[in-house]
């Protein structure tokens, strides 16, 4: 995409000598604008190298690096590549960490300073860096303050303090205005002289589905996408089909654990995820919430609260994620596993006379299996069941069967409602 009519107020301290200025090469470039978003991860690496060749091929006049980025998941190596080609490059590279609210932290923060020239965005952060990981390819500004940024961010006027950036630029057209061979002319048809960009900006995001893959392999959508995924997968498996839970189910899955392998997921927490995950498909089985459910509990908060090294989910997505999960598999769950074989009333009546089996021990509710499939089952409290026993289905009320023992019951359990 060509932009070629950004209108601006010139710099208050440059009016006087913007007025008589023309700063426009015989040939007006083009600038690419490339937009680094979230984590570096191989596709991000694999852009920023391949725009710079691209930018390179095509004579364009700078490439700046549009970052807002928490830092870097690729190896330290595959990021000092990517440092190397910004350093290497036959064209300019830039970098303005922006719009306002974004920041560039850990190795985005690196490669930021590895570039010739860097500016923030109003409200944006830069820092965090952590231990340098290409000494040898950074400024001489940057390494000079590189201490006081190891654990701690700052905005847009610190950087221009600790001489990092060398003017403000609070938004991309102030920075990509005073960029050398940008080309500009200025209006004086105005109150004001206004700076008419003459050079073409030129607009890069990532390829489509580079771009989605990029979002899904995020830190809070593989966790969401793998719990989702795996509960999914568990509902279909009870439900005896293939259909359309189980292939979303598996969609999920898949995207979550290819976000796990990017992404710093410790293996242990993962399989504490797992394990909740079986857990909870066996107290669906029953259909009410036991031992297994309290483990699977436990694990999932666990696994949850220590998933990533190095990087925290929000809270919000920590509530849904577990919060969500543990109602879905103690209550909803078994609700929509018995209604998706029949209505609570119609559909089941060729259950009444059949003999059953208590799965447990039985003094006013719990749970039998009828043909191998478990059911919520009633009985009179006057006649206890043992584990075990055969008992006869009676009626169906709601969502319950009422049973009676076999044999030895004192009364008819239907008369006992009269």
């Amino acid at each position: 995409m060509l932009l070629s009519g950004w209108f601006a107020p010139a710099h208050a301290q440059q009016a006087s000598s913007l007025a008589e200025q023309t700063v426009a090469d015989e040939e007006n470039l083009i600038f690419d604008v490339i937009e680094i978003p979230g984590l570096i991860d191989e596709i991000v690496a694999d852009f920023i190298e391949d725009s710079i060749a691209a930018a390179e091929a095509g004579g364009s006049g700078g490439v700046v690096l549009q970052v807002n980025s928490p830092g870097h998941v690729v190896s330290d190596e595959r990021l000092t590549e990517v440092a190397q080609a910004i350093v290497d490059s036959a064209v300019p590279v830039y970098a303005w960490v922006g719009p306002s609210g974004a920041t560039a932290q850990g190795g985005a923060a690196q490669l930021v300073a590895a570039t010739e020239e860097l500016s923030v965005s109003v409200g944006s952060r830069f820092g965090n860096t952590g231990e340098l990981i290409f000494p040898e390819l950074l400024s001489d500004e940057f390494l000079f303050v590189s201490a006081a940024l190891k654990d701690g961010t700052v905005d847009e006027d610190t950087v221009i303090e600790q001489g990092l950036a060398h003017r403000p630029s609070p938004t991309l057209l102030f920075f990509v205005l005073d960029l050398p061979g940008f080309a500009s002319t200025v209006d004086n048809s105005g109150d004001e002289p206004v700076r008419v960009p003459d050079s073409q900006v030129r607009f890069s995001k990532l390829p489509l589905i580079d771009g989605w893959v990029h979002s899904l392999a995020s830190p809070a959508m593989a966790y969401l996408l793998f719990l989702i995924g795996a509960a999914l997968l568990i509902f279909e498996f009870y439900t005896a089909g293939v259909g359309i839970a189980g292939t979303i189910g598996a969609g999920c899955f898949v995207i979550g654990c290819y976000g796990f392998d990017v992404l710093p997921a410790r293996g242990w927490a993962i399989a504490l995820l797992v394990v909740a995950m079986f857990g909870y498909a066996i107290d669906v089985q029953v259909g009410v919430p036991r031992a297994w459910s309290w483990i699977a509990t436990i694990c999932l908060i666990s696994g949850s609260l220590f998933l990533y090294d190095g990087m925290a989910i929000s809270w919000i997505t920590l509530l849904v994620g577990i919060i969500g999960v543990a109602l879905s598999m103690i209550s909803g769950m078994p609700s929509m596993i018995r209604t998706r074989f029949g209505t609570p009333t119609i559909g089941r009546e060729w259950m009444v006379g059949m003999m059953a089996e208590a799965a447990e021990d039985i003094k006013k509710e719990g749970i039998v299996s009828v043909d191998g499939a478990p059911w919520r089952a009633r009985v009179n409290r006057t006649t206890p069941i043992s584990a075990g026993d055969q008992v006869r289905v009676v009626a169906i009320e709601g969502l319950y069967l009422e049973i009676e023992p076999e044999t030895g019951g004192a009364r008819d359990y239907r008369e006992m409602r009269h």
